[in-house]
């Protein structure tokens, strides 16, 4: 019996209709960050294991998809690794994730392009000119559980700027976001804090050492609640004590300017915290009117990866269903250290591609005219006209207008029918009677009118009908 054919779950194909709608989505984005000085770059796909380990965190690091090592390498693995022996045919976890390691796993799949991005920055760091600007259109692989919104294998967008401390790199990236959704036509808030803030909030909390913890459970607090929150934070060591003291967190609300003085009076016993609280007031003061996005504070806003440092953002899109966030970044004072390259600081933002896709899908937010490539179809009634056709295709061609000719000479439905469903809205036919009176039939397949032009005029015909 043959397979079934499918796919791995958490990845997808894209149609032709969803390849031009995610070209649409990537153009956009990327001209906006061009128009912000940008260049581009790539990083492989796979990149050693020790480049990504110890990057995201421990969350993180079990999300990343390992590679298996292939042909000799593995068999030497394999020999290695049967050297000892196991006390029974069952492994337990420790034995089975000792046995996976010694069979090789030297190698995975980019997690995100930040951390490749850091690892080139160091690589080429002679050859680049500070600060770096650079942007990134690629996919990246989590093991994660596939659901609405989040899949194993998608794209990111990323841009990000390094070799500069100053805070104008924030504004000019909370602009940008500005920019991308204004010219996707999608109302977004852009959510951000300060890693200071968090960790001025440990401080307070009387129990500094566990930042990262108490980080990484604040930001689950929209997803879990807070009951669910405190309960993990008991479970990472964080005492009752230390809980009580940060329930200011949890009250706080309402805009920037109304929770600043609150923050400052609360945390006023941490420098660090007073550092963050005023990058934020020059973000905000700075950024000043935007064109459709809302900037927002997001006192609990966290993202638990540990290299950021600074600001960190989070887009959400205000309109339909999607959860989570389409978009995030932050600032990132030392990744490019743990490759050997101290004090290089650096910020960045991701876009997410495919949620952004979904939420423009969802609210039909699309161009309509992005369904087919192809703008005219010239039919074919035989081999003496398919011959003009092939001419006159040339020239529309080259007056930049996507054309292609019916391969075959079938009946006319089965041609039209094709137009249709690839949704070509204009059918040029040249059967005998045309080639006698030296014109074109120029069919609009979306309204049925017809009209005869002079073969020097299709392209004019064409253009025209075009225009509303």
């Amino acid at each position: 019996m043959a397979t079934k054919p499918s796919i791995p779950k958490g990845t997808r194909d894209f149609s032709p209709v969803e390849m031009l709608r995610r070209k649409y989505i990537f153009s956009t984005i990327e001209k906006v960050f061009q128009k912000y000085g940008f260049l581009p770059l790539e990083t492989p796909a796979m990149e050693n294991l020790e480049t990504l380990t110890g990057k995201y965190g421990e969350e993180g690091d079990r999300l990343i998809f390992r590679l298996m090592n292939r042909g000799d390498k593995l068999g030497d693995a394999v020999n290695k690794a049967f050297e000892g022996s196991w006390s029974n045919d069952n492994f337990s976890k420790a034995e089975f994730g000792d046995l996976f390691e010694r069979l090789g796993s030297d190698s995975a799949l980019r997690y995100d392009l930040t951390v490749p991005f850091a690892r080139y920055v160091v690589q080429h760091q002679n050859e680049l000119a500070f600060p770096f600007k650079r942007y990134q259109i690629q996919p990246v692989w989590r093991a994660d559980r596939p659901q609405k919104g989040r899949y194993r294998e998608f794209y990111q967008c990323d841009a990000d700027m390094i070799g500069s401390k100053s805070l104008l790199n924030e504004v000019e990236l909370v602009q940008l976001f500005d920019d991308v959704f204004t010219g996707l036509g999608l109302q977004v808030v852009v959510k951000i804090n300060d890693r200071k803030v968090l960790s001025g909030i440990a401080e307070v909390s009387g129990q500094p050492e566990k930042v990262v913890d108490m980080v990484t459970a604040i930001d689950k607090l929209d997803k879990i609640g807070r009951e669910k929150v405190e309960e993990e934070m008991r479970a990472k060591g964080i005492s009752d004590e230390a809980i009580g003291r940060i329930a200011p967190l949890f009250a706080l609300s309402g805009t920037w300017n109304e929770q600043r003085p609150q923050l400052e009076t609360w945390l006023a016993a941490s420098s660090v915290a007073q550092q963050g609280l005023k990058d934020l007031a020059f973000t905000f003061d700075a950024v000043g009117s935007m064109k459709s996005a809302r900037l927002e504070f997001d006192p609990t806003l966290a993202r638990g990866l540990d290299y950021y440092t600074g600001a960190i953002f989070e887009v959400k899109a205000l309109e339909g269903t999607m959860p989570g966030s389409i978009c995030g970044g932050g600032r990132y004072d030392d990744l490019t250290g743990v490759f050997g390259l101290k004090g290089m600081s650096g910020v960045g933002i991701s876009f997410g591609a495919d949620r952004i896709y979904d939420v423009l899908l969802e609210t039909n937010k699309f161009p309509a005219e992005l369904g087919a490539s192809t703008k005219v179809l010239f039919a074919n009634f035989g081999n003496d006209e398919a011959m003009l056709c092939l001419k006159l295709l040339r020239q529309v061609r080259e007056a930049g207008i996507a054309a292609e000719l019916y391969p075959d000479a079938v009946k006319m439905a089965k041609q039209f029918k094709y137009a249709d469903d690839k949704g070509i809205p204009y059918v040029a036919i040249i059967g005998e009677n045309e080639m006698q009176q030296g014109v074109i039939t120029v069919k609009d397949m979306r309204t049925g009118e017809q009209k005869a032009v002079k073969y020097e005029e299709l392209v004019l015909a064409i253009n025209g009908a075009s225009k509303p």
